[in-house]
């Protein structure tokens, strides 16, 4: 078994160790090779509480770490109550709790990169599996490097780059290893069971396979590593044309008949708003794809997302943003009085003209959003209606415009192409169905300022129509 440990010199490495003889190889070698790369090593274990043996295990690798001087840490969690918690299967509860674990560790050892012990085989099995799924070919590049990045439900910030080190090495090179090392182990016993379906892979299908074509699981590694280059040259592509961008709410995909580099754009918006998404199907890309090709307006609901055709683009944002259609209100007095600047997740703010200077730098500093970004409305202070509240759209509302005119708001949001993604989430200033301003866009004819204005007001918000 040989390692390109050069490739990690200087680096403090976090090993993720079960136990395992995968693991315990990967550490062993790691440390043998530490002195002359200057490698530091530290290890993190996680307990997923789904076997009878874990915390066994547990222990085993932390007195091994102890009588070896290597720093380690160890987490546990119930995971199959975690699944039901978080509403997802105990293998995905699993996966993100361990992915939180790594971070954490990472973290906690100012650690450089986090090493999984996956090898040439696991490759295998994954390529088979997502191949037998009907995955395209972003689904065969296998198991490669990669980086976990924080997201809102995990307890820590930040970021770790995830290695594998034994990837290139086989099963039987490792065990090689470890007999010939005296490497100590655990063994998991479900790995004997073949009711899961990675495991029938490994104890069926791959031996079978190399019976029939010797040297078939290290063909396809070669096969997953050409696939991963091609990957990375649509990635490329999809950067140069700049076919995704992120938007105020979700991301655009432009438009592009090249059906693969527009299909792969459309998965890297959904990893975009998901990082951990994975179960789309190829007749959902499909469908974007062909959403080119509709009207303005159309829209796919699918997963947790939803898309809408615009123009010269598909939008592509989270199904929840567009939940902020509600009955939920906050009087308006309270924006001018306590200085609240946000409502619903949006950014709005009131102040008075002398303040605005104040106010936007502010803002500037407070949220993603540049000065540009920010759209300004005047209005005469007196001419806000006691009762007044900021709300988001509803069914009736009524605008007159600036200058005169009045118009359903659906309509008017038409007139103004303000998208339907937008819509909901645009703050309004209003009393029951009467809408006086459209914070970001305009303000109504009813709240202009004129020659007997005596108290100026200001509306700070998103420009909307930046963001179209």
């Amino acid at each position: 078994m040989k390692l390109n440990l050069a490739q990690y010199r200087g680096k403090k490495i976090c090993v993720a160790l079960s136990g395992g003889r995968d693991s315990m190889a990967l550490l062993h070698c790691l440390m043998l090779g530490a002195g002359q790369y200057k490698i530091s090593v530290c290890a993190v274990n996680c307990d997923h509480k789904l076997r009878a043996c874990s915390a066994e295990d547990s222990a085993f690798v932390k007195d091994f770490c102890n009588q070896a001087g290597v720093p380690i840490v160890c987490f546990e969690e119930n995971c199959a109550a975690l699944s039901k918690n978080r509403g997802v299967s105990v293998e995905t509860a699993a996966r993100d709790w361990r992915r939180e674990c790594y971070l954490k560790a990472a973290s906690m050892f100012g650690a450089d990169a986090v090493a999984t012990a996956h090898h040439m085989n696991d490759n295998a099995e994954t390529v088979l599996f997502n191949l037998a799924r009907g995955a395209a070919l972003s689904g065969l590049t296998g198991i490669c490097d990669g980086e976990i990045t924080a997201q809102n439900k995990f307890e820590d910030g930040g970021s770790v780059k995830v290695i594998r080190p034994l990837i290139g090495c086989t099963r039987e090179e490792i065990d090689e290893y470890v007999r010939v090392n005296g490497v100590p182990f655990v063994e998991d016993e479900t790995n004997a069971d073949d009711c899961y379906t990675r495991n029938y892979i490994r104890l069926n299908v791959l031996p079978r396979l190399e019976e029939a074509v010797p040297s078939a699981t290290k063909s396809i590694f070669r096969f997953s590593r050409l696939a991963a280059e091609d990957e990375k040259y649509f990635a490329e592509e999809i950067s140069r044309k700049k076919l995704i961008e992120p938007a105020l709410c979700g991301v655009y995909v432009n438009f592009c008949e090249q059906k693969p580099l527009f299909m792969r754009a459309a998965v890297s918006a959904l990893k975009y708003l998901n990082p951990l998404v994975k179960d789309y199907t190829a007749e959902q890309i499909e469908r974007l794809y062909n959403l080119q090709f509709c009207g303005n307006g159309k829209k796919f609901y699918f997963l947790d997302f939803v898309a809408f055709k615009e123009d010269g683009k598909i939008s592509v944002c989270l199904a929840n943003c567009l939940n902020l259609l509600s009955d939920g209100q906050s009087d308006f007095n309270e924006y001018v009085l306590s200085q609240k600047n946000g409502f619903g997740g949006q950014y709005a703010a009131v102040c008075d003209v002398s303040a605005l200077s104040a106010t936007l730098e502010k803002a500037v500093k407070e949220t993603v959003l540049s000065a540009e970004d920010i759209k300004i409305l005047k209005f005469d202070c007196d001419k806000i209606p006691a009762g007044a509240t900021i709300r988001f759209m509803r069914k009736g509302d009524r605008f007159q415009k600036f200058g005169g005119g009045c118009k359903n708001l659906g309509d008017y949001f038409t007139d103004k192409k303000i998208p339907l993604r937008l819509r909901g989430l645009v703050p309004l200033i209003a009393l029951g169905s009467e809408i006086y301003a459209v914070c970001g866009v305009e303000i109504s004819d009813k709240i202009k300022i004129t020659d007997k204005t005596q108290r100026v007001g200001c509306i700070l918000c998103a420009d909307y129509a930046r963001f179209k």
